[in-house]
């Protein structure tokens, strides 16, 4: 059984503004979690951000996730994590 894990301690509420956060898990929601984690990131808070997901989730969940996520993550928060963990860079939007 999962570890019930409360969200909202780890991120910002309002990240999670459309739904129950308190309802959410980490295995089964980690398609909304992770891009929403990311969503307000940026050059100067990526390193905090992305340590308090690396805590729930690998790097492999993180990226595959980001790469198919239908939330508006900007290309900057793309290249963020590419660089992160040296990875191929990738993008949500093309230029």
């Amino acid at each position: 059984m999962e570890k019930a894990i409360n969200i909202v301690k780890h991120f910002p509420k309002h990240l999670f503004w459309d739904m129950d956060a308190s309802r959410l898990s980490v295995k089964r929601d980690k398609a909304i979690i992770i891009p929403r984690a990311l969503f307000a990131t940026t050059a100067s808070s990526f390193e905090k951000d992305i340590q308090k997901l690396e805590k729930l989730y690998s790097a492999k969940e993180i990226v595959s996730v980001l790469k198919v996520t239908k939330e508006h993550i900007s290309n900057e928060v793309c290249i963020l994590v590419a660089r992160h963990y040296h990875t191929e860079p990738f993008f949500r939007y093309t230029f």
